[in-house]
């Protein structure tokens, strides 16, 4: 009988253990993601200072990246360093790019929006680029997301004086038939990231952007604030995780592949190089 009771208590605290593990788990990575285990991909110095990341109609065989010093979108696959590009501009900060139908959209700092078909960046320099510089408020942005579905642009805000990066921020909606041109407003409760995460004191500060096709929810990056925030389909914040600081040294673009993988962009330093972390999605 002493027996049989020892095997039961062990079994109890060992189901205990079990399920404070999965809710420990549960809190710091979103459901499918462990953020904590992801496969590394080296960029070359070419993109030490790596910015925006993208795929093209979710297709993982080719990352395109930009880097904020040089007008070029690059193009690499998986694990090899060996990198191609298309120059589209002269040097800027440029800060994300996202593909829309046929085109590559590249959003600068300054909220400059510029685009050309996807096709030319076969090609080593781009002609047919449109740019469009007073469709967004002035301020500073990082984050840009074309969505096939909708057929929509999403730009987040990172500092703009309208804004109170404690209480919320400004994101916008945006149109492409030919031009540019804005569409529709959304905002991203800031106090709604607090009350989970209680790191956003001195404000919010989004780097990247990028909806999910396997859950169809928004997911945002944060360098400043060193967190990953996600979102349901009407911007109501549904989680908050935060980010190793020895992995994720300066996260500043985020994309998901058509399985839903999960992609982060870490941009280099002195003594560190820039890299893709890819996160697998599990059931």
């Amino acid at each position: 009988m002493q027996i049989r009771f020892k095997l039961v208590t062990t079994f109890l605290v060992t189901v205990i253990t079990l399920t404070a593990c999965d809710q420990q788990n549960t809190k710091n990575n979103p459901l499918g993601y462990n953020l904590e285990e992801p496969e590394k991909f080296v960029m070359p110095e070419t993109l030490l200072e790596i910015s925006g990341i993208a795929f093209r109609k979710g297709k993982a065989d080719t990352i395109y990246a930009i880097q904020d010093e040089e007008g070029k979108v690059f193009r690499l696959a998986w694990g090899i360093r060996k990198q191609y590009h298309s120059k589209f501009g002269r040097s800027g900060d440029y800060e994300d790019l996202s593909f829309l139908g046929d085109k590559v959209i590249v959003l600068k700092s300054n909220g400059q929006l510029f685009s050309f078909p996807a096709d030319d960046l076969i090609y080593s320099e781009v002609d047919s680029v449109q740019q469009w510089e007073e469709v967004l408020p002035k301020g500073e942005y990082e984050s840009l997301f074309g969505d096939e579905a909708s057929g929509k642009l999403y730009v987040l805000c990172k500092n703009c004086s309208q804004d109170n990066n404690k209480d919320e921020i400004s994101g916008y909606i945006l149109n492409m038939d030919g031009n540019i041109t804005a569409s529709g407003t959304f905002s991203i409760d800031v106090r709604s990231i607090k009350a989970i995460t209680g790191k956003v004191k001195r404000g919010f500060r989004p780097s990247a952007l990028a909806k999910n096709p396997a859950d169809g929810n928004w997911y945002i990056v944060s360098a400043v604030n060193k967190l990953l925030v996600i979102a349901d389909a009407k911007w109501k914040i549904i989680g908050a995780y935060p980010l190793d600081g020895n992995r994720f040294y300066q996260p500043e673009g985020i994309a998901f592949d058509q399985n839903g993988n999960m992609y982060i962009s870490n941009e280099g330093d002195d003594i560190s190089e820039g890299n893709v972390l890819r996160f697998m999605r599990k059931p």
